[in-house]
């Protein structure tokens, strides 16, 4: 839901400045003291608001005046030719008012309570369309690409805020640092990527949350000037848990609520065709999570399906340009884009194994070496892949864990299931052990709201992974020549065991054009 943004603001009226504030009282008992105690806090914080849309002011909107306001307040007077002593007149009234109107109005900034989220969030309008629902959140972007800008929802995967504004305060190979503020239930990070300037801002509900929320905001620098004070105001009125996020919905295509569709049998003996409705899925989008039935068909494509620029991982399978992924990364999509290696010119789908291979006119020199033989159960495995792509940028992200079973839901036993973290954006990524060889096809995580609905319990760090035999299986029916591992190459440390095959981990981007 849209509504405009000053409804949210408190309305800075000209009539709202106390007719009883004496020049020489204010001086004698501080300006600061004075504005804090003779004038209401709706018009301290309007007043702030107002000084961050014009680029004076950047800090919080608490309606406490301090050294900080005040000196926005100077650097306001002086930058318009007035004096710059701090007190407040109703010529410097009428001329803040006027440019931050202006400049919101140029912008057409809207508060908008995401569904996706539930975070109520100020869009510029003026600047951005909306462009749709991600496997995070939601999209906004300039038609010329200078602006974008993005809610995420991280939730019921173990992260926590700390977690993550650790991994997002680390500089890349492209992407700097300026700043980076943690304050309990927030944080900010701010820097460059490629030139453009970004700013991302996350909240908990608690210390101890996994719900995480945030936006980020990426622009280029044509449009610094305009969008500098827009993050500021942004920032400070966002608002992580303004309504609840959008449930999660089933893997089947069945509409029904998880709750409806256990509210006859709260137990986890579902009939063989719902064995798998605890896994995330979205029925309108290529599905990330949801692990296909065990022994049935590949679903017919439904003609209502619609393909969405989204993104997971893949790895190198063979020097003559096969990537394996996962079926439902790429299933719905018009055409597929390997980073780094262009556009897919063939493309192999197995969705009753949830496995694919996509290939490129390149080669390979180091495809990644699938073992022959499963895990041994509690062998250290490592998750590789680029998940939340949107907002960790072109970063290989790296979890470790253990093999937690050798089967999957309802013992279906084409799956393991790891406790290595995995995120939305993982999926198709390699498990691999400590000798760098594939044990594994991350494929999907646990639905731990469904299971909590369904047995009153909170699952922790169950996840899916494809097991080797299935994927040699796969390679083997599809002609693709692949390299085995030694089963007796030597355990090496975990940096050591991620240079040995991180530059064969690829993002996946599934296209909605051809």
């Amino acid at each position: 839901m849209r509504r405009a943004a000053r409804t949210m603001m408190a309305v800075l009226g000209l009539a709202m400045l106390p007719a009883v504030l004496p020049v020489p009282a204010a001086h004698a008992m501080g300006l600061a003291e004075a504005y804090n105690s003779q004038t209401d806090k709706d018009f301290r914080q309007g007043l702030q608001i107002r000084l961050a849309w014009t680029g004076d002011y950047d800090g919080a909107f608490d309606g406490v005046i301090g050294p900080r306001s005040l000196r926005a307040i100077r650097d306001f007077q002086a930058r318009h030719g007035m004096e710059p002593d701090g007190v407040i007149t109703d010529g410097m009234l009428r001329r803040l008012v006027d440019k931050s109107d202006a400049i919101q109005n140029s912008l057409g900034v809207s508060l908008v309570d995401d569904a996706a989220t539930g975070a109520r969030i100020l869009v510029p309008f003026g600047r951005v369309i909306d462009s749709g629902r991600t496997d995070v959140g939601n999209l906004w972007r300039a038609e010329d690409g200078r602006v974008e800008m993005e809610t995420v929802r991280i939730a019921d995967t173990g992260q926590t805020l700390r977690g993550l504004f650790d991994v997002l305060k680390v500089e890349t190979d492209t992407r700097s640092v300026s700043g980076a503020e943690f304050a309990g239930t927030w944080f900010r990070v701010e820097g460059k990527e490629s030139g453009r300037s970004y700013v991302m801002r996350f909240a908990a509900s608690g210390s101890d949350s996994h719900d995480l929320r945030g936006f980020s905001v990426s622009y280029d620098p044509a449009v610094g000037q305009e969008m500098r004070p827009y993050v500021a105001v942004a920032s400070e009125l966002f608002e992580p848990f303004a309504g609840d996020a959008r449930a999660p919905l089933l893997a089947s295509r069945d509409d029904k609520p998880f709750t409806t569709m256990m509210a006859r049998q709260r137990n986890l003996d579902a009939p063989s065709d719902r064995r798998f409705a605890m896994a995330y899925a979205d029925p309108s989008q290529p599905n990330y999570f949801a692990i296909p039935p065990m022994g049935e068909s590949a679903i017919e494509k439904d003609p209502s399906d619609v393909a969405f620029d989204m993104a997971g991982s893949g790895f190198a399978v063979s020097k003559d340009g096969w990537v394996l992924t996962n079926a439902h990364v790429v299933k719905a999509c018009r055409s597929v884009l390997v980073s780094g290696h262009g556009r897919a010119v063939e493309k192999v789908v197995d969705e009753a194994n949830d496995l694919a291979l996509v290939k490129v006119s390149g080669r390979f020199e180091n495809p990644l070496r699938v073992s022959v033989t499963k895990p041994r159960l509690g062998e250290d495995i490592l998750a590789l892949g680029f998940p939340l792509r949107s907002i960790l940028a072109d970063s290989l992200n790296v979890t470790r864990g253990n093999v937690s079973s050798l089967l999957g839901l309802m013992n279906d036993p084409r799956y393991l299931q790891i406790s290595a973290p995995v995120q939305p954006g993982n999926s198709g990524g390699p498990l691999v052990d400590l000798a760098g060889r594939v044990v594994g096809v991350v494929t999907a995580k646990l639905n731990a709201v469904a299971i909590a609905d369904a047995t009153g319990d909170i699952p922790q760090s169950i996840n899916f992974a494809i097991r080797p035999d299935t994927v040699t299986t796969f390679l083997d029916k599809n002609g693709v020549d692949y390299l085995t591992a030694n089963p007796k190459a030597e355990l090496v440390s975990v940096p050591d065991a991620t240079a040995m095959v991180k530059d064969s981990v690829l993002p996946v981007l599934c296209l909605d054009d051809e």
